[in-house]
């Protein structure tokens, strides 16, 4: 949006402002929906040139780039693309910077569908992954070979939470020339600033916090200077495309994105709290919390925290894990999360782990905190670890 003054605003002023010109939207608040394959050109020469701001609609719309402008401010990256899923971000990102016989690092923590792309197509182009600690800092320096390429961070890690110095991390793969990537959905670069602690490929599951609203999958990529070029020309190559209602969904849930993620991190907090005080809970993995390993470094790094946290439970059966979660009726059992509703899930990362250990003692669960009362979260809870508790 225009602004007269020239002034600079704080972060949750340009969540409303991104991406608008109201001139343009002839007065109307919100940009239009641009849907359209065909663009025409007024001559030969224009179409020759391809001159004109936009050649195909594929190529890029007014719908598009009102939210990746929108996005480009909110990441302070140099370029913004937009996928049709997080899934479709990683995989762009990915093979933006990496080509056969290269050598990626890639997080043993990392999202389950990440490790299966690694481990699937890109072993197939001849791209060979290495998975490390999340833990490991600066000393992975030791795993950069000449052919690494790239190294792949996701902070806190998927399903255990544990925060990477991804500043360390930054610094040992510059030193060697390799990329950094980094899923950055957990926090969104309204709570972790990406391209500040050294990433270079700033991506996230647009689906989670940016929707909001459980409608819609899309993805988002940010690129620094030196890697735009790249990631430009392999989002082009590999026909990515957003469809304009998609798109429009995403703009409506930026909006919104400051204020739902300060009530879902404050009432996270309270849910993870109480959780972590409870005899029937052995620990809880949520790097704001100060009994958290990781709390030193998300203090240090972030700004926020959102509302996804694990929970290992006391010793207990699966029966009664199915009990805890079958009866619940304000968290549902579904994959995803960021929406305004309240999800948990069962989960067991040992069995996806190659570089780290884990090994709980109990069982455990993926808990998102939505938008309903805390209170009555928390008595739905306590219904469920006394079922839990009483099942054999």
């Amino acid at each position: 949006m225009a602004r007269k003054s020239g002034r600079s605003y704080g972060p949750m002023t340009n969540l409303v402002l991104g991406g608008r010109d109201v001139v343009d939207q002839h007065g109307f608040v919100n940009p239009p929906i641009v849907r359209g394959s065909t663009v025409l050109a007024p001559t030969v020469a224009d179409l020759a040139s391809g001159s004109g701001r936009y050649t195909y609609g594929r190529r890029g719309s007014p719908t598009y780039d009102s939210l990746t402008e929108a996005l480009q401010e909110l990441e302070g990256g140099a370029h913004v693309a937009l996928t049709p899923s997080g899934l479709s971000a990683v995989t762009t990102a990915l093979l933006s910077v990496l080509g056969s016989g290269d050598h990626l690092l890639m997080v043993d923590t990392t999202y389950q569908p990440t490790r299966h792309l690694c481990d699937t197509l890109l072993r197939r182009l001849g791209i060979e992954t290495t998975y490390y600690d999340p833990l490991i800092g600066a000393q992975i320096a030791d795993l950069i070979r000449p052919e690494t390429r790239a190294v792949f961070v996701e902070s806190p890690g998927s399903l255990t939470f544990e925060v990477q110095d991804v500043p360390a991390i930054a610094g040992a793969a510059h030193a060697r020339g390799a990329a950094v990537v980094m899923d950055n959905t957990w926090a969104t670069p309204l709570l972790f600033k990406a391209h500040d602690h050294g990433v270079d490929l700033s991506l996230t599951a647009g689906t989670k916090y940016l929707g909001g609203h459980a409608d819609l999958l899309i993805g988002t990529i940010s690129a620094n200077e030196s890697y735009a070029p790249a990631v430009k020309a392999t989002h082009g190559a590999m026909g990515m495309h957003v469809g304009p209602e998609d798109i429009f969904l995403a703009l409506r849930g930026l909006r919104t994105l400051g204020v739902r993620l300060a009530h879902q991190q404050e009432a996270g907090l309270r849910v993870a709290r109480w959780l972590n005080s409870r005899p029937e809970v052995a620990r809880v993995m949520h790097p704001a919390l100060e009994t958290d390993p990781s709390h030193a470094l998300w203090k240090r790094d972030f700004e926020g925290a959102s509302s996804l946290f694990g929970v290992e439970l006391a010793p207990g059966s699966r029966a009664a894990v199915a009990a805890f979660l079958d009866g619940l009726e304000l968290f549902g059992l579904g994959y995803s999360w960021g929406g305004f509703e309240s999800l948990a899930i069962p989960y067991d990362a040992g069995r996806i782990r190659t570089a780290s250990r884990w090994a709980p003692e109990g069982p455990t669960i993926r808990i998102h905190i939505g938008l309903e009362e805390v209170e009555d979260l928390l008595a739905d809870l306590e219904a469920g670890l006394a079922r839990y508790t009483s099942t054999p």
